[in-house]
């Protein structure tokens, strides 16, 4: 769970995931330096949450896909058999998780991606209809350069399985933001996983304002072009499967 001034999202966030009651869950919050203190919240919480939640802290803020690879590398390093990326702000909802988890166990999938856009997944009813429209279109934009069969490839919410992790070349990401989740399912899909989308309801996130900022979009719209033309993964050969049960 990366976390930007998130102080007041993550306690809530932590207590409902600890509160899951799936054996072996453990959180690790990477945080990038916060000024507002969420690192010094994390790391109160693993004290409340001994052997269960951990702290990464990174001394700069250079984008959410940075953080991302740090802490599921981390994670895969510290023997996880499957990451979930989520946000703190709330916009993922935990109870999910142990849907996410099943139906990764149960289809063998490499990758399980909490779907806004199949059948039965909503967007937050908050999001007027620009916010709606652009983040439809980026999925159709992103579909149509890199043909990962994803009808939601810029989602943020997803359960990898370890090896999927692995295959996927953390080291080797250019996207230092949101990208980062495009670039991350083009390659396990490339390297012969299966990518399975089931429908949750987005939420609005809880407290402050998001990070998008132009320079992110911007490389939101050159980063897929940039993965097609280099042939990142060729010749590919996964497989995606939208739905839910």
């Amino acid at each position: 769970m990366p976390t930007y001034n998130e102080a007041e999202n993550l306690p809530g966030m932590a207590k409902e995931l600890m509160a899951l009651g799936l054996e072996g869950l453990r959180l690790l919050v990477v945080d990038d330096n916060s000024p507002d203190g969420t690192g010094r919240v994390a790391e109160e919480l693993a004290e409340q949450y001994p052997g269960r939640i951990d702290v990464l802290h990174r001394t700069t803020k250079d984008g959410l896909g940075r953080a991302y690879a740090a802490g599921m590398t981390r994670a895969v390093d510290d023997g996880a058999a499957y990451v979930l990326q989520m946000d703190a702000d709330g916009s993922h909802p935990v109870e999910y998780v142990p849907q996410m988890l099943g139906s990764a166990l149960s289809t063998g999938a490499g990758l399980v991606v909490g779907s806004r856009y199949v059948c039965g997944g909503r967007l937050a009813e908050e999001w007027g209809l620009h916010r709606r429209l652009l983040s439809r279109w980026a999925n159709r934009y992103v579909s149509t350069v890199l043909r990962t069969g994803l009808r939601d490839a810029t989602a943020g919410f997803v359960l990898w399985r370890a090896d999927a992790v692995r295959a996927a070349r953390l080291d080797q990401v250019r996207s230092s933001g949101y990208s980062f989740q495009v670039e991350l399912k083009y390659q396990a899909v490339g390297a012969g996983f299966t990518a399975l989308e089931i429908p949750i309801h987005f939420e609005e996130r809880q407290i402050g304002a998001s990070k998008m900022s132009a320079a992110v979009q911007v490389e939101s719209a050159i980063m897929p072009w940039r993965i097609r033309l280099d042939g990142i993964r060729a010749p590919r050969k996964g497989n995606a499967r939208p739905g839910g049960r």
